[in-house]
């Protein structure tokens, strides 16, 4: 009942839906991007495993080298501003790569550029973003309202990934870029329209912004439930991208998948995260956030070992990628939804944008690394070699957790504040 009553009230809540319904169709388009990116880079451009390591490392490396001065910069100023210009600036770089396949100007050097920006931007989104959310509804409303937009996330990957990869078999990878950029224009004229008042910015109580960085560094090293939940997260990202970024590699090269059928697995797989999302509040409630915060990468792990065995023919190879898709679709909502709405529900508002900056950088800081990483090691030792590698780093991550006060955590942290950060 009290799932439902929080539930209805953002059903009934006009701004949030309004941030709701630009995400939902913006994070369709992401999907697709997600898959003709890459795709562009090797079908069009006939990119290496080194050069695809350096593409998927530069749409994250902003979060290692710009994040904990983008979350002070957030922290001072309003942040809908922030989410609209990071939308449209999206758009008209995704724009960019079509025209230029079309004139047969592209080449892998711009994609590295567009990648460096689009994280840049999606740096700046996020960061702004996750500390709007708790300035835009209750905090007792956050889990609900984080499993909404991750409702929106999983549908989005059961819808994007086929389209994506039916749109690059059918309109060349280049081409199928444009409903992305079109996803950003809708997602930036709906935050527009959102009409609640921000709290006023501090302007008296700022220091130096090397003093305000490590404010919200310090509080998330300092914190044992930030500094847990970093941590884990950190291993999963750097050692997954370490993986996925030979993933489409393996099943091109190794594997002989068509992008369509690529396309699909991933929707497929996309449909259990579905299930994650709405088993997050409810597993979190029944068995407690942290024994769920334990169970949930643990999962993730054990799923990734399943697809460096994928190396057989397609009717061995195809069952096991989808059941990892499936296994990671279940396990990583549970995950990201009770450590997003834990770390909110702490964190004081006035450090909102510093504390999830510095938690950025700490665990999508990591991944350029691990891009880089997977390039190399598939360079060096081989792709399946590198997938096996990225899997065993995945199956660790549960440890962080594990042996922090996390594990004895029964419920979802309701208004805390500086004392207890």
């Amino acid at each position: 009942m009290v799932f439902r009553g929080r539930l209805s009230g953002l059903l009934r809540h006009p701004d949030f839906l309004k941030l709701w319904a630009g995400q939902s169709i913006s994070l369709v388009g992401s999907q697709v991007t997600r898959l003709a990116l890459p795709f562009t880079a090797i079908l069009t451009l006939h990119a290496t495993a080194a050069q695809m390591g350096i593409l998927g490392a530069v749409q994250l490396a902003p979060f290692l080298f710009l994040g904990l001065f983008v979350g002070v910069w957030v922290d001072r100023v309003h942040r809908r501003p922030i989410l609209i210009a990071a939308d449209i600036g999206r758009a008209l770089l995704l724009l960019a790569i079509p025209l230029l396949a079309l004139t047969h100007t592209l080449r892998i050097e711009y994609l590295f550029i567009v990648g460096f920006l689009l994280g840049t931007l999606e740096l700046f989104f996020d960061v702004a973003y996750m500390s709007f959310l708790p300035s835009l509804i209750e905090r007792e409303q956050l889990v609900h309202g984080n499993s909404m937009l991750q409702m929106s996330d999983s549908v989005a990957q059961v819808a994007g990934p086929g389209i994506g990869g039916a749109l690059v078999q059918l309109l060349t990878a280049p081409v199928a870029i444009l409903i992305d950029a079109l996803s950003y224009l809708a997602s930036a004229i709906s935050i527009m329209t959102i009409g609640a008042r921000e709290e006023p910015v501090q302007r008296d109580a700022r220091r130096d912004a090397w003093g305000e960085m490590r404010e919200g560094l310090r509080l998330v090293v300092g914190n044992p439930l930030l500094r847990a939940v970093a941590g884990c997260t950190a291993t999963l990202n750097l050692s997954a991208n370490a993986l996925f970024t030979v993933y489409m590699l393996y099943c091109t090269g190794s594997l002989g998948l068509k992008p369509a059928l690529i396309g699909a697995i991933f929707a497929a797989g996309g449909l259990s995260t579905v299930a994650g999302t709405l088993l997050a509040g409810p597993a979190a409630s029944r068995f407690g956030v942290g024994p769920m915060l334990i169970a949930s990468p643990f999962l993730i792990g054990l799923a990734s070992f399943l697809i460096p065995l994928a190396g057989g023919p397609p009717l061995v190879a195809i069952p096991l990628l989808l059941t990892a898709q499936v296994l990671f679709g279940i396990g990583r909502p549970i995950f990201d939804i009770n450590q997003l709405s834990l770390r909110q529900a702490i964190t004081p508002g006035r450090l909102q944008g510093r504390v999830n900056a510095s938690m950025l950088f700490i665990i999508w800081g990591v991944i350029p690394i691990g891009s880089l990483l997977g390039g190399l090691l598939g360079t060096t030792i081989g792709i399946r070699q590198t997938l096996a590698v990225g899997a065993a780093g995945m199956s660790l991550a549960f440890i962080w957790v594990l042996f922090s006060p996390i594990r004895t955590l029964r419920r979802q942290p309701v208004g805390l504040t500086q004392d207890a950060a």
